[in-house]
């Protein structure tokens, strides 16, 4: 799945950061954020690495906040435009092209904490990114991670679209056309795929969140995107976040 993550992101990378227009802030998930839940405390002078960081617009919140970042994202053009934005912030940090189960470029035991939100759905084996995670991690570094919450199956109408044990590789859009870039691709999990791949990879879990947001304005547009509706938000979790560490 990594070819068609990549492929997909290459060709609507720039399209999509125009269209979401993301904030410079660290977001785990719809109205849930660092400065509400403060998972990490304070950042500065520490060694941070964002995977699947796509536009950077977390690793630039972090840097303003004075760590040393580095962003990894598969797809060239979310490497690009994350390289524009931080030039337009004026923060410097590093960022490389590079699948997330293979990190070979982040020297062991150099990370104080690895980052990474609404990411990990593209990589298929969960397991080996987590466990390049805790090689690069240093001993008591931190790991946090965010993912649509593996239990949001309904739609704005509330109304399930599957079952939440429907898990494995999910693809749309390769019926209609086999043209690169075309197919969008995710992995669908349970959160104990999440949490046993945490602990098969070496890492102990502290805290699992899934983030109340209530109340939902009904009135801001990104309460309706993606199929989404205000209702949906107060009703069924949208992110679950996991944080561990490197015993």
């Amino acid at each position: 799945m990594a070819d068609e993550a990549k492929h997909w992101w290459e060709k609507h990378a720039r399209s999509f950061q125009e269209t979401a227009n993301m904030p410079v802030a660290v977001v785990y998930g719809a109205g849930a954020t660092e400065e509400k839940l403060g998972l990490l405390g304070d950042i500065a002078g520490k060694h941070l690495l964002e995977i699947g960081c796509g536009g950077a617009q977390c690793g630039i919140a972090f840097a303003k906040q004075g760590a040393i970042v580095t962003g990894v994202d598969i797809a060239g053009a979310q490497i690009e435009y994350a390289r524009e934005l931080a030039m337009r912030n004026g923060v410097s940090i590093g960022l490389m092209q590079r699948d997330m189960t293979d990190l070979a470029p982040i020297a062991s035991e150099s990370q104080d904490i690895v980052f990474t939100a609404s990411a990990l759905q593209y990589v298929d084996d969960i397991l080996a990114c987590f466990q390049e995670v805790r090689r690069v991690l240093k001993p008591g570094g931190v790991f946090v991670f965010a993912v649509g919450h593996p239990f949001d199956i309904v739609n704005g109408d509330l109304q399930p679209e599957r079952s939440y044990f429907d898990t494995g590789r999910f693809v749309t859009g390769a019926e209609v056309s086999d043209e690169i870039g075309f197919a969008f691709c995710v992995n669908r999990r349970t959160v104990s795929d999440y949490v046993n791949a945490v602990a098969g990879a070496g890492l102990v879990i502290e805290r699992m969140v899934e983030p109340d947001i209530r109340p939902v304005d009904p009135n801001d547009p990104a309460n309706w995107r993606w199929g989404s509706s205000p209702r949906r938000l107060e009703n069924y979790p949208c992110t679950l976040i996991l944080k561990s560490r490197k015993a």
